[in-house]
Parts: structure tokens; C-alpha cells; sequence
């Protein structure tokens, strides 16, 4: 009787907790939509400022940046470049199309937000919104979004997107099917003695309710843990092909822009690159130092880069995660 009684008190524990922590977030619902309504029009409007000034670069500088950002910083977002380099055969034009669709949404539903923070509809010299929070807050948004918001327009964008994304999951799928594989091999080793030495210990401190998540829980632990150790090997690989990849890029990129410009450099610098072993022998200098940058920061995003570049981060760990998780074949 006394053991059902503690169960009961620990359900009631959890409930109490699930409630709280619920509030909470719904006490958030304001904040969060402000901070949203004001950095996302920013994205959109320096991510459009970005892609006009690289449309209007020469050839040969954007060739030397994009080899300087795979010598320098390939190992760092393997999946991420490769996706990109994927996106380019299997569709960037509709991605672009798409994304440049949703964006049009999204401000569109910000800048009727705005007006709608504004309307006093009772007249008593306060915003509507500022009387409300919580769910109250939420449901009103949500219903502003829900008439504003060209739904097939949206559906088309997505749809789009969704299209490219298979066609780059499976691209990239094969091209670190080893890394997948090691992923997966490791999680599975992990499973069986932590589902068997640790998951009952865990599942008698937690309620009966509850306990069902243990295991799932455990079993993205370890497939998380498979996955670190498995794609750390991967990048030291990636790393080392794409400075490879990257230093080749700027030094035919360099070696062009030379041959432009008339510089001979004493006769070193030909007609056709064929004809000269300068662009070799610069590529393994650049590559030289990309692969030892990499190996220095220990493959990972230094201070205060990482800040500047945490979607990069963000979306290589999705990416990884996507794949890798899309390829487990359950037991």
C-alpha cells in the first residue's frame, strides 16, 4: 500500500513539475516572438545584401574565397559543404526561389504582428496585447498567422525545398556512408550494456508514466555518442581532402589573376597553367597550411568566429543527424 502511495505522490510530483515548466515557457511566448520579429527581417535583409555583392564579383575572387573556406574551414562543416555542393547540381535555383517565397511570408506576417500590437480594440488606452500572455497570446498569433499567411504559396516553397532536400539526403548518404556506418556500429555496441546495467537503475527512479522514455532516451544517447566519435574521424578526413580541394581552387584562382594582370613573375607564370608547376606547387603550400590551421584549432570554430558562423554549427549537426539517423534500420 505504501509503495502505491509513493508512486502516486511521484506521479503527481511529475504532473506538477510537466505544469510548471509548461507555464513557464507560455510566459516566454512574448519575449521570444519580439526578439523573432526583430532579428529575422535583419537575416533576410544582410542575407539579400550578401548574395548581391557576391553576384557581382569577378569569377576568379569568388573561385579564391570558396577554395580559401574549404583549405581553411572544410573539416569543420564537412556535411554542411557537401550538401551545398549537392543543392548546386540538384536544384540551388529552386531552393533559392523557394526560400525568397517564404521570406516574403514570414515579413509579411511580422509586419502584420507589429500592427497588431498596436490595435486597442476596447479602447481603455492600452494594447491589446499587453493585457494578455500565455495561451491567450499564443492563440492570437497563431490566428493572425493562420489568415494572413498564403497557405498554397507556402505549401508550393516547401514542397520545393522538400523535393532537393531528397535528392541532396541521398547524395550525401552515400558520400559518408562509411561515417554513417561506423556511427551506427558504435550506438549499437553501446546499446546492450546500457540498456542493461544502466536503463533499470534510471527506470526505478523515475515514474511509472514516464519510464517508457528511458530507453528511447538512452538509445539517442548513445546514437548521439556513436555519432561524435564516428564523425571526428570523419573530419580529420574531410579536412585533409578538402585542403587539398580548397588550396588547388585559390592557387588556379591566384594563378589566373596573375595571368590577367599581365605578371609573369619572370616567366613562371604561362599561357595555360599546364605548362607550369607554379599553381602545383602553391596548391600543396595552401593545403599545407588549411590542414594545419584545422589541426591547430583542434576542428573546431575558434573565438569569436564560432559566434558569427553558430548556423553553420547548427545546420552541419542537423545534417549529420538527418542522415545518420534516416540510415538506422531498427532492430
Amino acid at each position: 500500500m505504501t509503495s502505491e502511495t509513493e508512486e502516486k505522490q511521484k506521479t503527481e510530483d511529475g504532473k506538477k513539475k510537466l505544469t510548471e515548466i509548461a507555464d513557464k515557457l507560455q510566459g516566454l511566448a512574448k519575449p521570444v516572438l519580439d526578439i523573432a520579429s526583430f532579428l529575422i527581417p535583419l537575416m533576410i535583409k544582410y542575407g539579400e545584401k550578401v548574395r548581391e555583392i557576391y553576384g557581382k564579383l569577378p569569377q576568379n575572387v569568388i573561385k579564391f574565397i570558396v577554395g580559401f573556406i574549404f583549405c581553411f574551414f572544410g573539416g569543420l562543416y564537412p556535411v554542411f559543404f557537401a550538401a551545398v555542393e549537392a543543392a548546386e547540381q540538384c536544384g540551388r535555383a529552386k531552393v533559392m526561389a523557394a526560400l525568397s517565397e517564404i521570406s516574403d511570408e514570414i515579413l509579411k506576417i511580422i509586419d502584420e504582428s507589429k500592427k497588431d500590437d498596436k490595435v486597442d480594440a476596447d479602447g481603455d488606452g492600452k494594447a491589446d496585447v499587453t493585457q494578455i500572455e500565455g495561451k491567450e497570446l499564443v492563440a492570437r498569433k497563431t490566428l493572425l498567422v493562420m489568415r494572413k499567411m498564403d497557405p498554397k504559396r507556402v505549401d508550393d516553397a516547401m514542397a520545393s525545398m522538400y523535393q532537393v532536400w531528397m535528392a541532396v539526403a541521398a547524395v550525401i548518404t552515400i558520400e559518408f556512408a562509411r561515417a554513417i556506418s561506423m556511427a551506427l556500429a558504435i550506438a549499437d555496441f553501446m546499446k546492450y550494456p546500457v540498456d542493461r546495467f544502466i536503463a533499470p537503475t534510471i527506470q526505478l527512479a523515475v515514474p511509472d508514466d514516464y519510464d517508457k522514455w528511458v530507453p528511447v532516451l538512452l538509445g539517442w544517447i548513445c546514437k548521439s555518442i556513436g555519432m561524435s566519435i564516428a564523425w571526428y574521424v570523419q573530419t580529420v578526413r574531410s579536412a585533409f581532402a578538402s585542403a587539398l580541394t580548397g588550396g588547388l581552387m585559390m592557387a588556379r584562382s591566384a594563378y589566373e589573376a596573375l595571368l590577367i594582370r599581365d605578371i609573369r613573375l619572370g616567366g613562371l607564370i604561362k599561357d595555360k597553367h599546364e605548362d607550369s608547376y607554379l599553381d602545383e606547387v602553391l596548391s600543396y603550400a595552401f593545403a599545407a597550411l588549411g590542414f594545419s590551421f584545422q589541426v591547430m584549432i583542434g576542428f573546431k570554430m575558434p573565438f569569436p568566429l564560432n559566434l558569427l558562423l553558430w548556423p553553420f554549427q547548427v545546420a552541419e549537426f542537423a545534417l549529420r543527424w538527418a542522415i545518420t539517423n534516416n540510415s538506422s534500420i531498427p532492430a
